[in-house]
């Protein structure tokens, strides 16, 4: 064979499996019942330990999952071990014995080089059997992982990637996994561009889950920082021309950063690794890449070394890594949305997939919602951001009827933290009249005896079971 041709190996075709999911999603709009429930096919692959890889997103709001292997008539039922939304991986596994004999399990390799060729391996739409694809990788950044709403290492590979590509398993050419297919790029001036969630962020989801018996995420620094490429700033700043970093902007108040870091602390180092100004780390290959990759290759709970300029003087801290809460959550993570209802009244909580299901795109949402979702930070761990969803229309609550999606600020007086603190002061109070405060200064009054008595014939009207959702009854 002559020198510098690589022997190609068969990627392990065996171990790749097609996954089919029935989902039933919540519907945020009328939050005591489901969604009518659908299909979807994708593809999942073999790994050490009886386990199955594929993406959450192929699982997520399941009611049933079951997978089929290459070349047999049977579906076998799987159970879902763990759904890593972030990161966009599910794991999961059969309990029937005979679907695992004779079963093949892949090898991970490295993150491949720029150039290196990679085959993926799924089941796509367009037809029944397994279907190869190959191309190489073009790109390898932190990308915005859809799913999720996360940024983490991502590759990007020239390949096509269809619905029903997803969570199959992408090859080097020694027949090594090196990645998960889990999007494609929809955009009319784009094409065959295709994303590949790499082995570290596998790995780091596979040790995550073996470490703490379940998902726990990948940690966030709960800060908001600023470039420093501006000279004036940095001498403003007290930096010197050797010294270069990040301005902390804000800190999120519930995070374990609050402890120790402060606004307008200059980061100029994160474990050792020297910050640019721009807010980049040196990887590998001469590339640079987000330092926001540091953290994200660290485990909840993890210390790590922040350097930081302070009134020109530099310390040294220890901060513990912790999940960044959000007053607006990024996802449900399977549970059915919580809503409280009172004299027809449908209060419940904000989250990015209610958005998603009340506007066409998040994007859509009224102002006072969309400026929460992108720059509010918690000022307590337990805090929600409540709102009267819709008003289910009855004679006490004439003139109130078009109110919908509105924050609600304070009951009688009292500011409201979360739907259960709500709930419990309605279902509490011995006040004559019930009196919200609203978004825009609205209020909404209500008389207490009355409106007790009208949620009966409400919930009855409507066919609602309870007044309340299974979580806030606790």
């Amino acid at each position: 064979m002559a020198e510098g041709v690589v022997a190609r190996v068969a990627p392990a075709m065996e171990a790749v499996v097609k996954v089919f999911c029935v989902h039933t999603e919540p519907n945020f709009s009328l939050p005591w019942q489901m969604k009518r429930q659908y299909s979807s096919n994708s593809s999942g692959f073999v790994i050490k330990g009886r386990r199955v890889l594929t993406n959450a997103h192929s699982v997520e709001h399941y009611t049933q999952v079951k997978v089929k292997k290459r070349g047999s008539d049977t579906k076998y039922v799987a159970k879902v071990l763990a759904i890593g939304t972030e990161c966009d991986i599910a794991m999961l596994t059969v309990d029937d014995d005979e679907f695992w004999e004779g079963v093949s399990s892949v090898e991970f390799g490295d993150l491949p080089a720029l150039q290196d060729a990679v085959t993926v391996v799924g089941y796509p739409i367009g037809g029944d059997t397994v279907s190869v694809t190959s191309g190489v990788v073009s790109r390898i950044e932190i990308l915005s992982y859809v799913h999720g709403s996360t940024e983490l290492l991502g590759l990007q590979i020239d390949a096509a990637i269809n619905a029903g590509n997803s969570g199959g398993p992408a090859f080097n050419n020694k027949g090594k996994c090196v990645g998960i297919a889990f999007q494609s790029l929809k955009q009319e001036d784009v094409e065959n561009i295709g994303y590949v969630i790499p082995t570290p962020v596998i790995m780091h989801f596979i040790q995550d889950y073996e470490k703490n018996g379940g998902y726990m995420g990948f940690p966030l620094l709960g800060i908001e920082w600023q470039k420093m490429e501006n000279p004036d700033l940095r001498m403003a700043m007290g930096m010197n021309a050797d010294q270069k970093g990040v301005r902390i902007r804000r800190i999120d108040p519930t995070s374990p950063e609050s402890a120790v870091l402060k606004p307008s602390d200059i980061i100029l180092s994160f474990d050792g690794v020297d910050i640019a100004n721009d807010g980049t780390v040196p990887s590998r290959h001469g590339e640079r890449i987000g330092f926001s990759y540091l953290v994200s290759q660290k485990y909840t709970g993890d210390t790590s070394v922040i350097k930081v300029l302070r009134d020109s003087k530099i310390f040294i801290f220890d901060v513990k890594l912790g999940m960044h809460k959000r007053v607006i959550p990024l996802h449900s993570e399977g549970r059915p949305p919580s809503y409280y209802i009172i004299a027809g009244f449908v209060f419940s909580t904000i989250s990015v997939p209610y958005l998603r299901s009340e506007y066409k795109d998040e994007s859509e949402a009224p102002v006072k919602l969309l400026d929460k979702l992108l720059h509010s930070m918690p000022q307590s761990p337990d805090e929600q951001l409540v709102v009267v969803s819709q008003v289910l229309a009855g004679d006490i609550n004439v003139g109130y009827e078009d109110i919908v999606n509105t924050p609600v600020l304070a009951f009688n007086g009292k500011p409201v933290e979360n739907l259960k603190s709500l709930a419990s002061m309605v279902e509490s109070c011995e006040e004559e009249f019930l009196k919200f405060d609203l978004e825009y200064q609205q209020i909404v009054v209500l008389r207490t005896e009355t409106a007790r008595a009208a949620t009966l014939d409400i919930l009855k009207t409507h066919c609602i079971p309870s007044a309340m959702s299974d979580d806030l009854k606790s």
